[in-house]
């Protein structure tokens, strides 16, 4: 990496001239907007070593000589570019992504594994064929030479909006020298690179992502776009929709060429015909096993616009296009066990799992079967010999079964219960379902809310990670959880696990058995106890459970800010002899200590809406919490009964902020809560 970047840097200074001067810039004949992709880098690289390592990689003047020269070519192109160091993108939160149709709707593309029926498709014509991208698509607009809106495609008709999102994109330009109204179309993707990257972040493995397309949806749709900004999404243009008064004298070649002009990064293509088509798929069939970003195949574009759209479309498929998916790299393996995985909704799935095949460049070794139909239809048994594949590239699947012995027995008792099975029949396949109702799996957001931070603050228990262990029976009521080291060696060898997290799950319920009363109470899920009103009736009941366990609801209703409603939930849970048999369980590893008692309770009677990014808290529940301490209740809207909103973007247009002015509530940033309040930042 310190040797790449080198080099750049040294062929910045062989190419740099006169930064007052117009001319094309040094070296064999790149263009301004290549010039200024490479010149901005090198500055980034330069100013972070600067001001944030204290070390210097340039002078000062050379520094000042590029920028220079940077702002000399912006201003002589008219483009700049999202990642430049002569601006500033301001980071933005909001609450909710809106929702636009799109100007014309966004359809899919006919598909096929033949190139014989691609052939056929580009036939006489002369045709793009370039990569078929595998992130999440989007349409940009742009008005005055400014980046003015960016819609996801959605469903094809209507998209969200993420044009703040977009503004961070690292390689999009937000001002471009064309100033009528543009439109056009592209993917945003994430490199193999930084998805490797990001993944080596996450220590949870269940949490990790899946595949650098799930982790771009994800990043381009956050609500805040300081977080889009450090994934390094990238965008790459591939349909030119509109662009008032430019002739492109009927090509779409030449849409790309003049979209690259104006700063623009276009997907890659190579101008084929029928006869010229198998050079081209030989070099991106090459190709597609060292690019950067992840791509499912390729597309074919009749580069005749004219021709093309008289072609018109079906109620699915444009007919101007064609796409082409890799054929399936198929592998042979050997069927160990299927493993039976309760869900939420009773469902319980057959995932097959083989002796482990390299598959696309990883090592898989479990695909699921999804249903008792599919396992009957490939007559599986254990031992059986299987043909394995990834369907475009990512999901793994069985594609046949060689041996089919049929000996597989489908079970009559849940792994997660120990209860009786039933096979039913679902949109015309047979499934196989748990009916009983307090079957752990079917608890999942129960125990997922136990092992939260406000809760028993349990690291390394995902909902995934608890899913798996429900579904393998080690996990049955909260107690369970704590004793699970006696599945040390079934875990260690689960898909991702490893000792390394097993030693830290570990520690974290070590961690987790000193804790207080109302994060216990919190933590069984009654209906409408949350941690502040957990806290209430602790105090009240000066943390006698006891006590609490055999309080009728007149006496819990009686506690100030607490109804009949939540005394009635809490009652009623407690009367269930189940419940207090698991509540036993669990006590029988806790460590039980009383919470500090803030005595001065200064925002006793107040109501708090927290909104947007904190600079002084870590989160929301920081602050939350810190506010419930104090006496003070937090809600999640805006209502009469508001005393504050706290959000640091007081002059924001956000519906919060409207909602709060329309009903006269103060909006107060972070830093004059504590001010005013003369509370204690937790950083």
């Amino acid at each position: 990496m310190e040797e790449s970047m080198e080099k750049k840097r040294e062929s910045v200074r062989e190419n740099t001239g006169s930064p007052e001067d117009n001319r094309e810039p040094a070296g064999s004949g790149k263009s301004p907007v290549d010039r200024m992709k490479e010149l901005i880098p090198v500055l980034q690289e330069a100013a972070k070593a600067y001001y944030q390592e204290d070390r210097e990689i340039m002078s000062n003047k050379e520094y000042d000589d590029l920028y220079s020269e940077l702002e000399s070519l912006e201003k002589r192109t008219g483009i700049v570019l999202t990642d430049s160091p002569t601006v500033t993108v301001g980071y933005e939160a909001v609450d909710a992504l809106p929702k636009e149709q799109h100007e014309s709707p966004m359809l899919s593309l006919d598909k096929t594994k033949d190139r014989e029926a691609l052939r056929e498709f580009i036939g006489p014509h002369r045709t793009l064929l370039s990569w078929k991208m595998d992130g999440l698509t989007i349409v940009l607009t742009y008005e005055n030479g400014e980046l003015q809106k960016a819609v996801t495609r959605g469903n094809g008709i209507v998209g969200e909006v993420v044009t703040n999102n977009a503004k961070v994109f690292v390689n999009l330009p937000l001002r471009i020298s064309f100033t009528r109204r543009l439109v056009l179309r592209g993917e945003a993707v994430i490199t193999y690179a930084d998805f490797e990257k990001i993944n080596e972040t996450i220590e949870d493995v269940d949490a990790k992502y899946k595949n650098p397309r799930n982790l771009c949806s994800g990043s381009v749709r956050q609500l805040n776009n300081e977080i889009t900004a450090k994934r390094n999404v990238r965008f790459y243009a591939f349909a030119l929709v509109s662009a008032e008064g430019v002739d492109f004298e009927n090509s779409r070649e030449k849409q790309f060429l003049w979209l690259k002009c104006q700063g623009f990064e276009t997907v890659e293509y190579r101008v084929v015909q029928a006869d010229t088509l198998d050079e081209a798929m030989e070099y991106f069939s090459q190709a597609v096993a060292k690019n950067p970003f992840p791509s499912d195949g390729l597309v074919a574009l009749y580069d005749d616009i004219a021709y093309g759209e008289s072609l018109g479309s079906t109620a699915k498929f444009p007919r101007n296009a064609y796409a082409f998916k890799w054929a399936d790299e198929q592998r042979e393996t050997q069927l160990l066990r299927v493993e039976w995985s309760p869900s939420r909704t009773g469902l319980i799935n057959p995932i097959a799992v083989f002796e482990p095949v390299e598959l696309e460049g990883t090592t898989v070794e479990r695909a699921s079967v999804h249903n008792v139909s599919i396992v009957k239809e490939l007559q599986l048994g254990i031992g059986d010999h299987l043909l394995v594949y990834k369907a475009n590239m990512i999901i793994p699947q069985i594609a046949e079964n060689l041996t089919r012995s049929g000996k597989l027995e489908i079970p009559a008792l849940c792994p997660a219960c120990g209860k009786e099975t039933q096979l039913r029949k679902e949109n015309d396949a047979e499934v196989l379902f748990c009916a009983n109702p307090e079957c752990p799996a079917k608890r999942i957001k129960s125990f997922a809310l136990f092992a939260s931070r406000d809760a028993m603050n349990i690291d390394g228990l995902s909902e995934a990670t608890l899913e798996k262990f429900i579904a393998r029976g080690f996990i049955r009521d909260f107690g369970d959880i704590f004793e699970i080291a006696k599945y040390k060696e079934q875990i260690i060898e689960m898909e991702g696990f490893g000792q390394k997290s097993f030693d830290n799950l570990m520690a974290s319920l070590e961690n987790a058995k000193e804790t207080s009363l109302p994060r216990v109470i919190y933590s069984l899920g009654i209906p409408n106890v949350g941690l502040a009103n957990a806290r209430i009736i602790c105090r009240y009941f000066d943390d006698d459970l006891d006590r609490i366990r055999t309080a009728d609801s007149s006496e819990i209703s009686a506690i100030e800010s607490i109804g009949p409603v939540i005394a009635g939930n809490l009652t009623s849970y407690f009367q269930d002899e189940q419940h207090n048999r698991m509540l036993d369980h669990l006590l029988t590893h806790l460590r039980i200590v009383k919470e500090e008692k803030d005595e001065e309770q200064s925002l006793s009677g107040m109501v708090f809406v927290i909104t947007g990014s904190l600079a002084h808290f870590e989160n929301r529940n920081e602050l939350k919490n810190r506010i419930e301490a104090k006496g003070g209740k937090v809600t999640g809207s805006v209502t009469g009964k508001t005393s504050f909103l706290i959000n640091n973007d007081t002059a924001s247009g956000s519906a919060k902020n409207k909602k709060a002015k329309e009903l006269g509530v103060p909006i107060i940033s972070e830093e004059e809560f504590l001010s005013r309040f003369e509370i204690e930042e937790q950083l």
